[in-house]
């Protein structure tokens, strides 16, 4: 993924543009490399980010990284969620169970509670696959500046040269200068008028067993002290119920907010690695394309952090937008692929928000509906189901593929890379070349029977019980014709 010269000596070429490097950013750029397009990251900050925050990993996301090649390292880096306890006076008051589990099944193998990884440590790990894949981040680019016109962007930086892109891509955060150059709006909601605080610390008095929980009192706002994995160190979260506070982020303030809350004493806190305040809302930028710029992540939609949602659903728009930028920019498929991209994710992010929402509030549990293994994208227009009078439950196009072994094969082996998988299932009817890896496998009743083009990033795209019409979807998707398999066939009895 070298950078290349554009015809002014001044100005640097490529043919997407990344502005932030967080899980958003970097997933994205990971997800280009390996599709061979070329990407240049840029962050205003001088390293990437040094805070614990989006901790959760939902078991969606795992599949995801499985996916971009970065699972064995997150799991590596990560651990389960300690049982909470909650404490009272300096008394252990009882455990908390943070999350509902729900059941691991071979269509769902990653399901069960969030793994947690803190956020510096994803986006580190995010990195190494990326520079491991020929790219790199360039750090102290501050945007100063975007323009547009009918064959690509151009950026402009506080210091070093332009950059000319094809495309571009806004993944900086909730304060977006992408989003504000484009004058594109954030519309929202206060999900709680107190300020919260998240910290990385370092405290002693507290074992690394439980997640530590100080309920409110005294109109004091609560406090909750969890163990970060493979680290000494500690996240603090905490709330303000009075509206004007304002958060103390020094080692002194974080002192006196632990003393005040919890039987700990101030010098119980040694060092504060890292500290934020916010208020907690809910906001979703009101377009997330205009022309050739892509807004993602946080720079479109901006969560309460209750429901471990923001940093799972910034992730799989990246994960959205990376296959359809490639089949562009390669000239495998038409703009308009493009196009998908806000249809899809819009509202998606839109429920998530509601979601987040509901969860800060203590609506709904953590637990199945917060996983994101139900989501999907039944009513795109890149969905088209074939086949008539399918129940409700079962697996239709639009629908996130599941997971599982049959044959031998196991389905998310087989679409794992940058392909699509057309996959037969319980039929020997014929198939069509395509440029794309075949599978057949025996009946498998999460699929049922069936042919299914399964896109790349893992939603079957066209359903049919034969591949009647299939070759017409695929070509207006980018899957042109084949030798039968570009990508290398499994062919099962």
């Amino acid at each position: 993924m070298t950078t290349h010269t554009h015809e002014h000596k001044d100005t640097t070429d490529t043919d997407v543009l990344i502005v932030g490097a967080g899980p958003t950013g970097l997933a994205l750029a990971v997800d280009l490399a390996r599709r061979g397009v070329r990407a240049l990251v840029v962050e205003r900050a001088g390293e990437l980010f040094p805070g614990s925050r989006g901790k959760g990993i939902q078991p969606r996301t795992l599949e995801v990284f499985e996916d971009l090649g970065v699972l064995d390292a997150i799991w590596a880096g990560g651990g389960v969620y300690p049982v909470g306890m909650i404490w009272q006076d300096g008394t252990r008051q009882g455990e908390h169970r943070m999350f509902d589990a729900s059941e691991v099944t071979e269509a769902e193998p990653y399901a069960g509670v969030p793994w947690m990884v803190p956020q510096w440590r994803t986006q580190e790990i995010l990195f190494a696959r990326l520079e491991e894949l020929g790219g790199s981040v360039a750090f102290g680019r501050e945007l100063t500046g975007l323009s547009q016109d009918a064959d690509g962007v151009t950026a402009a930086f506080a210091s070093g040269a332009p950059v000319r892109a094809r495309y571009a891509v806004a993944a900086d955060g909730g304060r977006s200068a992408v989003r504000r150059a484009l004058g594109i709006g954030m519309t929202g909601e206060t999900v709680d008028p107190g300020p919260a605080i998240v910290a990385d610390l370092r405290i002693s008095g507290l074992d690394r067993d439980n997640w530590h929980v100080f309920p409110p009192a005294d109109g004091e706002g609560f406090l909750a002290i969890c163990p970060l994995p493979h680290t000494e160190d500690f996240q603090l979260a905490g709330g303000f119920e009075d509206p004007a506070a304002e958060p103390d982020l020094s080692l002194d303030g974080i002192r006196k907010l632990v003393a005040t809350r919890t039987h700990l004493a101030a010098d119980d806190v040694t060092d504060v690695r890292w500290a934020s305040d916010f208020r907690p809302r809910a906001a979703m930028a009101d377009r997330f394309r205009q022309g050739r710029v892509f807004l993602a992540g946080d720079a479109a939609h901006v969560h309460s952090p209750a429901g471990g949602q923001g940093l799972n659903t910034s992730v799989q728009d990246a994960y959205n937008l990376g296959w359809k930028l490639a089949a562009v920019v390669r000239g495998e498929a038409p703009e308009a692929l493009l196009d998908s991209y806000e249809e899809e994710r819009l509202p998606i992010a839109a429920h998530m928000l509601g979601l987040s929402t509901r969860v800060h509030r203590g609506e709904v549990r953590r637990g199945t509906a917060t996983q994101q293994l139900g989501l999907g994208y039944r009513g795109s227009s890149l969905a088209r189901e074939t086949r008539e009078d399918l129940p409700e439950d079962a697996l239709q196009a639009g629908d996130r593929a599941p997971d599982g072994t049959r044959g031998g094969v196991r389905l998310f082996d087989a679409f794992r890379g940058p392909h699509w998988t057309l996959l037969a299932v319980g039929t020997d009817t014929g198939l069509p070349g395509l440029a794309a890896r075949t599978v057949r496998i025996p009946a498998y009743e999460a699929y049922g029977t069936g042919v299914f083009l399964v896109r790349p990033d893992g939603y079957v795209g066209w359903a049919g019980e034969t591949a009647e019409g299939l070759t017409e979807y695929a070509a207006g998707v980018g899957v042109g014709p084949g030798a039968g398999d570009r990508a290398g066939s499994q062919a099962v009895g």
